[in-house]
């Protein structure tokens, strides 16, 4: 998480690349050790390169099929060892299907924006 600096009132917020390593171990992590995992990727201000400080990470994680409900997958798929605050949102594939049909901008936003974290691509 970001630090204050004992001698200044400003903050240190991790670097991008700090910041994208973390997040692609714990999909290299989580898409190990669940099966159903299909897709893990990051949208946002992180993905685009703008991000700033105060700015958190947005995961988006699609997995095949789910019993638990909306709030339950948060829990289970919970991001862990990150450096900054992560929002998580995790998506059956027949619900990131139906977002496509339901909300065509942010579908098309998403795709422009989207940072597979699977793979050692974030440079």
């Amino acid at each position: 998480m970001p630090v204050r600096s004992l001698s200044s009132a400003v903050f240190r917020w991790p670097d991008r690349e700090q910041v994208l390593s973390a997040a692609r171990a714990w999909a290299l992590s989580l898409c190990q050790r669940d099966a159903v995992v299909e897709s893990v990727f990051c949208v946002g201000s992180y993905a685009r390169g703008d991000w700033g400080v105060g700015s958190d990470l947005d995961i988006v994680v699609v997995i095949r099929d789910s019993q638990l409900s909306p709030v339950r997958r948060y829990a289970h798929y919970e991001p862990q060892g990150l450096p900054v605050p992560a929002d998580l949102w995790v998506y059956t594939r027949a619900e990131w299907e139906e977002l496509s049909r339901q909300a065509p901008h942010l579908w098309r936003r998403l795709q422009n924006e989207m940072l597979d974290l699977r793979e050692d691509n974030a440079a």
